[in-house]
């Protein structure tokens, strides 16, 4: 899907945001008792959704925001945050959920994800508001596009850790799909029967 054509996008700064809320909601989702599938897939969700976002700034974002702002200080530390992190999300996913030590990486990788998440919204987000105005819906079309792209690559991944971290949601969706398809179906107009 090419969402550049569609001219909807939202603002590629509204989007980071939206990432960051997300992780940050299954960051607290995440209890030390759970169960270890719980836990598991919480982590595994937390560690896709970074995975992913991290990438689409580095191809995206931050690519728009150097060339506007070059000299920018701000930016110098972005990647080398985003490679620590992939380092902890390594780490977490070479664990098992039952180590002593696994609440405690989790923890880490939530504290360097709650700093990189400060100072991209105090700092770069407002560089790019500044800078960036005229360029913020194409660039979110592009982030729409390529993450599409990324997330098509490992459906059942995010899916299974989904329901697993998310299962109220994911069977209130599953629910809401199933009426929606009864619903379509019983409004289908139906052919008429042959009386022999």
């Amino acid at each position: 899907m090419d969402f550049e054509s569609l001219g909807a996008s939202p603002r590629i700064t509204t989007m980071i945001k939206l990432d960051h809320t997300h992780v940050l909601a299954a960051f607290h989702r995440y209890r030390a008792d759970a169960p270890r599938w719980r836990k598991a897939a919480l982590v595994n969700t937390i560690c896709a959704a970074l995975e992913i976002h991290a990438q689409l700034e580095e191809e995206v974002f931050y690519p728009a925001l150097r060339a506007a702002n070059p000299t920018a200080i701000a930016l110098d530390k972005s990647v080398p945050e985003h490679n620590s992190m992939r380092e902890s999300i390594a780490t977490l996913r070479g664990m098992d959920p039952d180590a002593a030590t696994y609440d405690d990486t989790l923890m880490e990788l939530m504290r360097e994800v709650l700093h990189h998440v400060a100072d991209e919204e105090t700092i770069l987000l407002p560089m790019a508001e500044e800078s960036l105005t005229h360029d913020l819906r194409r660039l979110g079309a592009r982030m729409n596009t390529r993450r599409a792209h990324l997330v098509a690559s490992r459906p059942a991944e995010l899916a299974i850790n989904s329901a697993g971290a998310f299962p109220v949601l994911t069977a209130s969706l599953v629910g809401a799909a199933a009426l929606a398809v009864l619903s379509a179906l019983r409004a289908r107009p139906r052919a008429p029967r042959d009386v022999q």
